[in-house]
């Protein structure tokens, strides 16, 4: 039996984690059932996010390779939540299929319907709010982002003078200066920036500001229509694209080679992606199972008056159609006050069933189009047996974002960012549940390896304007 505990920080301090008491009814738990404690694994997390996918004692296997033409067993990991104590672990680790309602088949993490979720939330985040009575940025640390933070403008905008500065002294700064943001939130970080970069104009007597063209782009077009409304004075400087962030040149390809700032905040945390692990020198796939627990389920479904098994259907018409057509689609949701109700509560009762299916080969996976998984080669090998974020969705962004860029251009990120694989053996990186959205951390690493092949110098630090925060600032530019 091997016994793995994740968050070492949490070990020692004013007040340390006591891991005897939490792992001495699971181990007592194992060593009284009939399983083969050769082939067991322990993992103890600490999961930060109050909301999350996960039940504090879960059962996961580990298949055989099937390389080795038949032979071995599957091997068992136990996932214990080290916050969450647990009353009955021999009931956690006896649970079965009967105790779940699944809403989907076995499959890669970017191809759950949790993501279909985090696509609806944003896609009617008006509704949301509006059930809940708070806006989406209370749910952020500290109830507000990192973005709007006025030294931060002040301080990126000078940089873009001086780069502006420097070109117009040599008489090759272009007439049009093009600035995209990516997931605008409610346009407070471009109101910030906007306002901190008419002042500074008007104090240098520079002119940029009008020639400059702010653009901003975002999934959602509630959002985008409160961002519009945010920068309402700056209209004549900006435009708004509906877009998804993980494929910007969709809208924006006209701009390529064009744009001196690409700027994005808690984006990349929100996009799908798969988990990888390596565990005994062979590589994994992390495939997840989204489910309702039975109880959870069965509530749900005499609450509106419907056969429990005809509330997968359900989930997956709210999914498709949204809450204010499944109220006027199905019978059994009155309006679309009641949709939105049975929407929190599929989210909020919402697990996920984790599996470990054996690659073939690194180079047998496709992290993002174009993008063979022997990019994670370095980063796996180096480790021992780790589990780690691919971040899908954020290498797509990622890599369609870097052609936009002017040759003197920079992409600024603040985000979740594991910024050393080593990180992933110390703590719990996600999935956790923001409000009604999806979290997790970004492999930087990966990030790095990717722009540096592409010719990109790719750098990480700490936010430098809120003391205490997990946000770190990535920054990418032209190699020099």
């Amino acid at each position: 039996m091997l016994v793995e505990v994740r968050p070492t920080g949490r070990l020692r301090g004013k007040d340390p984690v006591d891991v005897t008491a939490a792992l001495d009814p699971v181990l007592r738990a194992l060593c009284a059932g009939a399983v083969d404690l050769s082939r067991v694994r322990v993992v103890c997390d600490w999961v930060q996010y109050k909301q999350n996918f996960r039940e504090p004692v879960d059962v996961r296997i580990v298949a055989p390779d099937p390389r080795l033409n038949g032979r071995g067993a599957d091997t068992v990991e136990v996932a214990v939540d080290l916050r969450r104590p647990v009353d009955d672990v021999g009931a956690a680790l006896a649970a079965t299929d009967d105790d779940r309602m699944y809403l989907e088949d076995w499959g890669p993490g970017r191809r759950s319907c949790i993501w279909q979720f985090n696509g609806l939330y944003w896609s009617h985040l008006r509704l949301w709010e509006e059930a809940t009575g708070q806006g989406y940025e209370s749910a952020l640390p500290g109830g507000q982002s990192d973005a709007t933070n006025t030294d931060g403008a002040r301080e990126l905008i000078g940089e873009l003078f001086a780069i502006w500065d420097d070109l117009a002294a040599r008489q090759a700064l272009p007439e049009q200066l093009y600035v995209v943001e990516l997931g605008v939130g409610n346009g407070s970080q471009a109101a910030t920036f906007l306002d901190t970069f008419l002042e500074m104009d008007r104090a240098a007597g520079r002119e940029y500001y009008r020639r400059l063209h702010y653009l901003m782009c975002d999934y959602s077009p509630h959002v985008l229509e409160l961002a519009r409304a945010a920068v309402a004075t700056h209209s004549e400087n900006v435009s708004s694209f509906v877009l998804d962030a993980m494929h910007p040149m969709t809208a924006l390809s006209f701009l390529r080679f064009t744009v001196f700032l690409v700027y994005i905040s808690n984006v990349y945390d929100n996009l799908p992606t798969d988990e990888l692990a390596s565990i005994g020198q062979r590589e994994y796939v992390v495939e997840t199972r989204a489910y309702l627990p039975a109880a959870t389920a069965a509530q749900i479904a005499a609450d509106l008056a419907i056969g429990v098994d005809a509330l997968p259907a359900l989930v997956h018409r709210l999914l498709t159609l949204g809450p204010p057509l499944l109220a006027e689609a199905s019978p059994h949701v009155a309006d679309t006050a009641a949709a939105v109700a049975f929407w929190r509560r599929c989210w909020e009762g919402l697990r996920l069933a984790e599996r470990y299916v054996p690659l073939d080969g690194l180079d047998t996976y496709e992290i993002a189009r174009g993008i063979s998984g022997e990019a994670l080669r370095p980063l796996l090998a180096a480790t021992g047996d780790v589990r780690m974020h691919v971040g899908n969705g954020a290498v797509a962004s990622f890599a369609e974002t870097m052609p936009l860029l002017h040759p003197y251009g920079r992409l600024i990120c603040h985000d979740l960012f594991v910024t050393d694989t080593h990180m992933y053996r110390t703590g719990f990186r996600g999935p956790g549940k923001y409000d009604g959205s999806v979290v997790n951390w970004v492999n930087g690493p990966l990030l790095a390896h990717i722009g540096h092949r592409k010719g990109f110098d790719v750098r990480f630090a700490p936010f430098a304007h809120r003391a205490g925060s997990f946000v770190q600032t990535m920054t990418a530019q032209v190699r020099e």
